[in-house]
């Protein structure tokens, strides 16, 4: 007999699961439709929420939606439904990029052991939030940074903190996007048109000005800073750490498919650095300019392609930023 389907409710949390997962100015590019009779989800891109001028390839559109498809494979787990994942199952259609096939295990089944380790990070779901405050220097222990290396490594990726030369070089390449895109008014405009004046309005997505974070008084752009150009008084200006701990997010190859892999281990290693009292937040800027992203590269670190410049450390969460409602991102069907 055919396993029956997913009631509402469990659709409806495994979905508001996903989207609690980070995106490029939190533009929240996916939209999931559900298909009763086969028991899947599917995740589309809306590429109507792309951005062009800072990503033109749609590569970080795809690592935002990688991001939201780990979380739904979490909250799988966490509820003992087996995840059954395919990237691009349809290569006429690029907007269709995975189906996801939930299937209730067996009773007494044994749960496999990727699944045990996916339901483990469940808790860090609603806890992971970007956190744009100075850190404090606690250096994060050599066993910690291993379990975030391995949490990649199961999804395909490499990731690794840069080694005291090549941090400094990145951290230029930080500073040197930062200016490039203030110099730009396309991309000014763009980065403008995802910030949110709460006072005005009520936003269901992009960047609320309460996250902005204060400004870093030694002007190193470890965030990227969404008042653009503009002055906010009062913002707070304050001193961040002297030695960031900054890790590098690599792929062995660089496609749509690569992109997903890239966004589905970063999210497990934004989970697993939840669960050992770390918070993050990233510095994209040098990834957005093909020439600057080619710079990060590292013979050290070995090859690969950087997909997300992450930030670590121990310091205060960051506030909780607006998601769309269930409603408008899920469609059930027959």
């Amino acid at each position: 007999m055919p396993a029956q389907p997913l009631d509402g409710t469990t659709l409806e949390e495994l979905v508001a699961d996903a989207i609690a997962a980070p995106s490029m100015h939190n533009a929240q590019p996916w939209r999931f439709r559900y298909r009763s009779s086969s028991r899947t989800l599917t995740l589309r891109a809306e590429f109507d929420r792309e951005m062009p001028e800072a990503d033109p390839s749609t590569r970080a559109l795809h690592v935002g939606c990688g991001a939201a498809l780990l979380n739904l494979r979490v909250s799988a787990a966490h509820r003992g439904l087996d995840a059954v994942t395919a990237l691009l199952p349809v290569p006429v259609d690029p907007a269709v990029l995975a189906t996801v096939r939930l299937e209730e295990r067996a009773e007494g089944a044994e749960r496999p052991a990727d699944d045990a380790a996916l339901a483990t990070l469940y808790p860090s779901i609603p806890r992971r939030h970007t956190s744009r405050c100075p850190f404090d220097d606690r250096v994060i222990p050599d066993t910690v940074r291993a379990l975030l290396g391995e949490a990649a490594g199961a999804e395909g990726a490499d990731f690794a903190f840069l080694p005291p030369q090549h941090l400094e070089v990145v951290l230029l390449l930080i500073r040197d996007a930062e200016g490039f895109d203030l110099h730009d008014p396309a991309r000014d405009a763009e980065q403008r048109y995802w910030t949110r004046d709460t006072k005005a309005e009520a936003p269901v997505d992009g960047v609320p000005d309460y996250a902005f974070g204060p400004i870093d008084a030694s002007d190193r752009a470890l965030n990227r800073d969404f008042a653009g150009t503009n002055i906010i008084p009062g913002r707070a200006r304050v001193r961040f750490e002297d030695r960031p701990q900054l890790a590098l997010l690599r792929t062995a190859r660089d496609r749509p498919a690569d992109w997903l892999r890239a966004g589905q281990a970063l999210e497990r290693v934004l989970l697993t650095a939840v669960l050992h009292g770390l918070v993050a937040s990233f510095a994209t800027q040098p990834l957005e300019w093909p020439e600057l992203r080619r710079l990060l590269r590292d013979p050290a670190l070995g090859t690969g392609h950087p997909q997300m410049i992450v930030r670590l450390g121990y310091g205060p969460d960051g506030p909780r930023t607006p998601r769309r409602p269930v409603a408008d991102v899920l469609t059930i069907e027959p």
